[in-house]
Order: C-alpha cells, then structure tokens, then sequence
C-alpha cells in the first residue's frame, strides 16, 4: 500500500464534522440548558431569567434537603455513639460491681476471724500479723475503688442502707429506731449500695407521751 492509499484510508475512518455534532448533541442533558429562545429562533431574556430563577430555586431546595439530611445523619450518629460510651461505661461499671460484691465474703472472713478478739489474740503473733496485712491490702483496694462500709451503731435506721433483723427493746425514747447492733457491714460503692447493713434496731417500750 502506497502512501497515497493509506492517506485515504485513515480519512475514511474519521467522523465527518457533523457526526460530531450530532453525537454531542445527542448526549446533551436539556437540564443544563441556560437560555430560553422565542420562535424566532432568537435569545428571550425574560424566560431566560425566569428559568435561571427557577434552576436557582431548585438547587437552593436540593442543597437545603441535602444539607438537612446531612445534618440529621451526624445528629443520629452522635446519639448513637453518646449511647454506646454510656453502655459501655454503664456495662464497666456493673462488670466493677460484680467483681467486687463476690469479694465481701471475703472481707466478712476476715471480720467474723477478729470479731472474737480474746480467741484471735490468742493466735500466733506472726501467723496473726501476716493475715492482719493481708486484710489491710484488701481493704486498701476496695478503698481505692471507693467502697465505704455502711452501718454504724446509734444512726437512724434508714430502709435505703439498712435490713432490720431483730427490734431491741429501749426505755429510752431517743433511742427509738436507732441501730442498736451492726450484725454484718454493710458496703456502698458511690451512691449505689454494693449490700445493705444488716442490723438490730431499737425499739421503744417505754410509756407513750401524753398529747
């Protein structure tokens, strides 16, 4: 093939001008249109305008609604997230709870060991201290977690900390419904109680007061 041939055949494979035009004005979107024209084929600035006000107000809305969406969805997954930290500081803090209610049994051991104090004294002095500084550590760990000991002798009884066991009987009416006896401590963690004091509480018997 001679160079004159090969110059005709790459000038049959290209696209006549107006295949061109053709093609771009197929793929045209009417959407993006910017002017309006009369019948006379020229320029109507009034519907021009008119449109462009239109389109303005379509796209104002559009970015409104979007915007709105938007807006809505980073509010849903704020919420969402404030939710999960509060469940997972609320699950911590039950899971702290737990760990540390199994662990009065093993405070209430050790008080039900000292509670006899002429038979503990009796124990051997070395053996004694080491189980004393054991209890101490244990003490100290629940004081770090913030576990206060509830229940005290002479302190009204309140149903909120305290489980009556026994009512004392007392001649003395100031003493009426004051904790006579602390049977087991009782342990608050915060404002919640990890277990109610058990107590003995007085009760008064003597003459009732003339109104």
């Amino acid at each position: 093939m001679d160079e004159e041939e090969k110059k005709e055949d790459d000038t049959a494979s290209e696209p006549e001008d107006s295949e061109v035009v053709e093609s771009l004005e197929d793929t045209r979107d009417d959407s993006v249109e910017l002017f309006e024209f009369n019948e006379d084929g020229e320029e109507d600035l009034k519907k021009t305008l008119k449109k462009l006000r239109a389109d303005l107000k379509r796209c104002i809305a559009e970015k409104e609604e979007y915007l709105n969406g938007w807006q809505k969805e980073r509010a849903d997954f704020v919420n969402y997230k404030k939710q999960e930290d509060d469940r997972r500081a609320n699950l911590s803090e039950s899971m702290r709870e737990h760990i540390l209610t199994r662990f009065l049994t093993v405070l209430d051991s050790f008080n039900m060991a000292f509670s006899n104090k002429d038979t503990w004294n009796k124990v051997d002095e070395n053996w004694r201290k080491g189980v004393e500084y054991i209890y101490t550590q244990l003490s100290a760990i629940f004081e770090e977690y913030g576990v206060k000991e509830i229940g005290k002798v002479g302190e009204d009884f309140d149903p909120n900390i305290h489980q009556s066991i026994e009512m004392t009987p007392t001649d003395k009416i100031k003493e009426n419904h004051k904790v006579s006896d602390v049977i087991q401590k009782g342990y608050k963690l915060g404002h919640n109680v990890l277990r109610a004091a058990r107590v003995n509480v007085f009760e008064y018997n003597g003459p009732t007061e003339a109104k």
